[in-house]
């Protein structure tokens, strides 16, 4: 991708589609105790991309993939995980036993935090030598989805019952077990499939900050 591509991709077009994803879920979602749990990440996250454009400004591979995530986010909290209509459907045409539209929830729970924590330990220099960035990134990925099993976790035990939609485990006793499973899945094909585009978007970003020609990065 080109330094200008990266400098100038349509921001207003990444900020109409989160609002018009998010203004959809919040249209009669399924109960707002869950929708409010479900999606505060993807407000959390807009709200943190927000505060730091000026300082720091992610590449458009990271952010779209954000808005994909955020995307996801606000159909579970429409809907609930355990009850999106087209998981409904693929789970009847496949002979499969739960909606699995929660387990496309985790692989991007692991694919997208890796290119994010992907881009700033490379743009900040945090750890030295690729291996050891692709290890530090998968690694902090499972961090995060045994942190939000830990939520899933507190939630049951404080909401009791209450908490059956946010969980979403449909029966499933090796839920948490297959979420991580799903998860550690989309990390590693972040830092193995995504990373040569990613590569290339940050060295233009680097380019761009030192006013020199995008290099490819180092292998």
């Amino acid at each position: 991708m080109s330094r200008e591509r990266v400098l100038h991709w349509p921001l207003g077009g990444w900020l109409f589609g989160f609002a018009l994803v998010a203004g959809w879920s919040a249209w009669r979602p399924h109960d707002w105790p869950t929708w409010w749990l479900e999606v505060a990440p993807a407000w959390i996250a807009l709200g943190l991309v927000a505060a730091c454009w000026r300082r720091f400004r992610f590449t458009p591979l990271a952010c779209w993939l954000m808005l994909g995530h955020a995307a996801i986010l606000f159909v579970g909290g429409h809907y609930t995980y355990a009850e999106v209509p087209a998981f409904d459907w693929l789970r009847d045409a496949l002979g499969q036993s739960r909606n699995n539209f929660d387990k496309l929830g985790h692989f991007a729970q692991g694919c997208v935090p890796a290119i994010v924590t992907r881009e700033l330990v490379l743009r900040h220099r945090l750890v030295n030598g690729r291996g050891w960035v692709a290890f530090f990134t998968v690694a902090t990925c499972l961090a995060i989805s045994a942190a939000y099993e830990l939520i899933e976790w507190l939630a049951a035990v404080l909401m009791g019952g209450g908490a059956e939609a946010f969980l979403g485990t449909q029966g499933d006793v090796w839920d948490t077990q297959s979420d991580m499973a799903m998860a550690l899945l989309g990390a590693l094909l972040a830092v193995s499939a995504l990373a040569p585009a990613h590569d290339r978007q940050l060295a233009a970003l680097a380019a761009a900050d030192s006013g020199r020609v995008p290099r490819q990065p180092p292998a």
